[in-house]
C-alpha cells in the first residue's frame, strides 16, 4: 500500500510540474494563474454542497436503513450465540447417552452370556421325568432307551466334574442320578449276559448276536465308564462263551475235515530218485496209485489263485469226494482267518480296545483254538513226505497273513509264524531227502532208453511247480534247496548218458532230458527263469554238438576238408594247401553221388531219435543248416574247375525243403 501511494504523488508531482513548464512556457502570470484556480475550486466547492443538499434526503434514509441493519444484524448475533449454547448442552446430553448405552450394551452382554452358561447348566444338572420314565420303563431295545441312556451318561460325567467345586445342586441331584445309574446298568447287564447266552446255542450264527451287540455298544462304554467291576463280567462272561465256543467248532470241523484226506499217502519209499521198478511190499500199493501227483502239481496250485478264498468244505456235503491234504488244510485255515478276523474286529469295537490290550483279549478267547489247529499241523508234518503239500500249506499261509493285514487284522501274526517254522524244517528235511536219493542213483540200475527219463520228468515237473509258486513269494531257502536239486539232477543225467557207448546216443538222451525239462518249466513258469535259462544253454550246445555228429558219418570227409583247409589258410602254410587240392575231386564226386540219400537217412534217424517231434525237427532244421554252411565255405575252397564239378547249391536247397515240417 505505501508503494502505491507514493506511485500516485509522484504522478501529482510529475503532473504539477509538466503544468507548471506548461506556464512559464507560455508566458502566463502566476498570480493570475492561481487566482483563476482559487475560482474554480470555488464553483466545484459549491457544485457539491449543492449536490449534498439534493442528496441530504437519501442520505439521511441510508443512515436510517444502516441502523436498522445493525439492529437486525444484532438480533441475529444474540440469536446465533443461543444457538451456541443450546447445542453445546446437546453435545453433552449425546456423550452422556452414548456413556450410558454403552454401559447398557455391556451388561446386556453379560446377562446373555450367564444366562446361556446357566441355562446350559441347569439343562445338564436337571433331571427331568421324561429322563426317569425313559429309564425305568423303556425296554432297551427301543431306540428311546438308547437315548436317555447317553443324556444320563452326560448328566452323571457333568455332575462328576462339578462335584468337585462343591455346588449344592450337585448333592441335590446326586442321589437320582445314581439310582438311575444303577437301574439302567442292572436292565443293560441283563441283556448283554443274554446276548451271551444266545452264542451257547446249537447251529447259532455267531454274526447274528454279535451285529445285535454292535447296534447297542454304548451300553458297554456305559457301563465300562461307570462300573468297571459289571464290565469285566461282561467281558469275562463273553471270553469264557466264546473260547469254548471256537475251540469246540474247529475240533470238530477239522475232526471231520480230515476224514476226506486221501487214504493213500506219500512215504519215504516215494522220493524222487526212487526208481519205478523197485521191489515193494503189497502194503506200498496204495502208494503207487497216486504216485504222479507226489512231483506233479497238477490242479492242486489252484488253492493259491481261485480257490484261496472259495467257501470252506462242508464235510457231510463232500463224504464222496478226497482231497489232498492243502486242501483241507486251506479250507481250516480260511475259516480260522473269517472267524478270528471278524472276532478281533468286534472285540476292538465292542470292548472298546486297541493294541496290546485287543490283542489280549483275542488271544484269551482264540488262544486255545490256536493250539489246537498248531498241533493238528505238527501230527501231519511228523510224518508227510509230500513236499508240494507242504510248499502249498506254506504259500497259503503267506496269503492269509497278508489277507489279514489287509483286514488290519495283526492277531494272527504268532500264529502263521508258528505254523512257518513247523513247515519250513520238515519241508527241507524232505527236499533233502529228494537230493539225497537222486545223488544215490545207480544209473545200470535202469533201461538203457535214450528218451526223457521219468526221474528227470519228476525233477521237471516239480521244480516247475515250486518255481511257479515262488516267482510273487521268493524265499532264500526254496532257492537254495532248487540250486541243490538242479546239480543233483543234471550229474545224474550225465551219469545215465554215461552207460550208452556211443556218443551220439548220449548227445541223444541228454538232448530228449533237456528238452523235456526246459518245456515243462517254460510251460509252468517265467521264460526267463534261472532254471529255464541255464538248461537253455545246455539244450543249445548239446544241439549244436549233436548236429556235428550226425553230419559226420555222411559228409565228414567233406567237412574235415573245411576245416584244415582254413586252419592251413589261417597259418598261412600253402604247402599242405596244395597237397590237399588233390583231394578236392573225390571229395566232390562222393558228395555228388551221395547227397540226396544222405539227406534221406539224416531225416529218417533224427525223428526215430526223438519222441518230441518240434525238437527231432528243429534238429534236422539246424543239421541241414549247418550242411549248407559247410558247402558255401568248402566251395569258397575250391579251384574255379573244381566247383564246375559241384552240384548246384539251388537244387540242395530245393532237396531240402521237402524235409521242412510245420510243427
Amino acid at each position: 500500500m505505501a508503494h502505491t501511494k507514493d506511485g500516485v504523488d509522484q504522478i501529482h508531482q510529475n503532473l504539477e510540474d509538466e503544468l507548471v513548464q506548461d506556464i512559464l512556457k507560455t508566458g502566463t502570470d502566476l498570480r493570475q494563474y492561481s487566482r483563476e484556480i482559487e475560482k474554480e475550486l470555488k464553483e466545484v466547492e459549491n457544485k457539491s454542497i449543492q449536490d449534498y443538499i439534493k442528496e441530504g434526503q437519501n442520505i439521511a434514509s441510508l443512515h436510517k436503513q444502516i441502523s436498522s441493519c445493525d439492529q437486525i444484524l444484532e438480533r441475529m448475533e444474540d440469536m446465533l450465540l443461543g444457538f451456541q449454547k443450546d447445542l453445546g448442552s446437546i453435545s453433552t446430553e449425546i456423550l452422556s447417552l452414548q456413556r450410558k448405552s454403552i454401559s447398557m450394551s455391556q451388561e446386556l452382554s453379560n446377562r446373555q452370556s450367564i444366562r446361556g452358561q446357566l441355562s446350559q447348566f441347569i439343562d445338564d444338572m436337571a433331571v427331568s421325568e421324561t429322563l426317569i420314565n425313559g429309564i425305568l420303563e423303556c425296554p432297551v431295545t427301543d431306540k428311546e432307551f438308547l437315548g436317555h441312556l447317553q443324556i444320563l451318561n452326560h448328566k452323571i460325567n457333568f455332575v462328576k466334574e462339578q462335584s468337585f467345586k462343591e455346588y449344592k445342586s450337585c448333592s441335590d441331584v446326586g442321589d437320582i442320578l445314581e439310582k438311575l445309574k444303577i437301574k439302567a446298568m442292572s436292565k443293560i447287564r441283563v441283556y448283554l449276559l443274554e446276548q451271551v447266552l444266545k452264542f451257547r446255542k446249537p447251529m447259532t450264527n455267531y454274526q447274528v448276536p454279535q451285529n445285535a451287540m454292535l447296534k447297542y455298544k454304548f451300553f458297554f462304554e456305559f457301563i465300562l465308564s461307570n462300573e468297571r467291576n459289571v464290565a469285566q463280567e461282561i467281558c469275562n462272561e463273553y471270553m469264557d462263551t466264546m473260547s469254548k465256543i471256537y475251540f469246540s467248532y474247529f475240533k470238530s470241523y477239522s475232526g471231520r475235515i480230515m476224514k476226506l484226506q486221501f487214504e493213500e499217502n506219500t512215504t519215504k519209499d516215494d522220493l524222487m530218485g526212487i526208481e519205478d521198478t523197485a521191489t515193494r511190499s503189497i502194503f506200498h500199493k496204495s502208494t503207487l496209485k497216486h504216485k504222479g501227483t507226489v512231483f506233479t502239481i497238477g490242479n492242486r496250485g489252484d488253492i493259491l489263485a481261485q480257490q484261496l478264498e472259495a467257501p470252506i468244505i462242508v464235510p457231510h456235503a463232500q463224504s464222496k469226494n478226497r482231497y489232498h491234504f492243502e486242501a483241507l488244510f486251506r479250507s481250516e485255515q480260511y475259516a480260522l482267518v473269517d472267524n478270528a478276523c471278524r472276532e478281533y474286529l468286534f472285540l476292538s469295537e465292542f470292548f472298546i480296545v486297541r493294541g496290546t490290550a485287543a490283542l489280549d483279549l483275542f488271544y484269551q478267547i482264540m488262544g486255545k483254538t490256536l493250539t489246537l489247529l498248531t498241533k493238528n499241523l505238527e501230527t501231519f508234518v511228523a510224518d508227510c513226505y509230500d513236499t508240494i503239500a507242504l510248499f502249498l500249506c506254506f504259500h497259503l499261509i503267506l496269503r492269509y497273513q497278508l489277507m489279514c493285514h489287509k483286514r488290519c487284522v495283526p492277531a494272527l501274526d504268532k500264529h502263521w509264524e508258528s505254523l512257518q517254522a513247523i513247515i519250513l524244517p520238515r519241508f527241507e528235511h524232505v527236499f533233502r531227502l529228494n537230493i539225497n536219493s537222486i545223488r544215490d542213483c545207480d544209473p545200470t540200475k535202469f533201461n538203457r532208453e535214450m528218451g526223457p527219463h521219468y526221474i528227470t520228468r519228476r525233477y521237471a515237473e516239480f521244480s516247475a511247480a515250486l518255481v511257479g509258486i515262488s516267482e510273487n513269494f521268493p524265499n532264500e531257502l526254496v532257492n537254495q534247496l532248487l540250486a541243490e536239486l538242479q546239480e543233483e539232477v543234471e550229474l545224474f543225467i550225465l551219469r545215465m548218458a554215461g552207460i550208452f557207448p556211443q556218443r551220439k546216443e548220449q548227445l541223444i538222451y541228454l538232448i530228449n532230458n533237456y528238452d523235456m525239462i526246459l518245456n515243462i518249466i517254460m510251460e509252468r513258469t517265467r521264460d526267463n527263469s534261472k532254471e529255464a535259462q541255464s538248461f537253455r544253454t545246455r539244450l543249445t550246445n548239446k544241439s549244436t554238438e549233436y548236429v556235428e555228429e550226425i553230419l559226420s558219418p555222411h559228409f565228414g570227409e567233406m567237412m574235415q576238408y573245411v576245416k584244415e583247409c582254413e586252419y592251413f589258410i589261417e597259418k598261412n602254410n600253402t604247402d599242405q594247401l596244395k597237397k590237399y587240392e588233390t583231394k578236392t575231386a573225390g571229395i566232390v564226386q562222393n558228395f555228388s553221388n551221395n547227397w540226396k540219400k544222405s539227406l534221406e537217412e539224416l531225416n529218417r534217424e533224427v525223428l526215430l531219435s526223438f519222441p518230441n517231434l518240434v525238437t527231432g525237427s528243429s534238429l534236422l532244421q539246424l543239421a541241414l543248416t549247418q550242411l549248407v554252411q559247410y558247402y558255401h565255405r568248402f566251395h569258397k575252397l575250391l579251384s574255379p574247375n573244381a566247383r564246375t564239378q559241384l552240384t548246384n547249391i539251388h537244387h540242395i536247397m530245393v532237396e531240402m525243403k521237402k524235409y521242412k515240417t510245420n510243427y
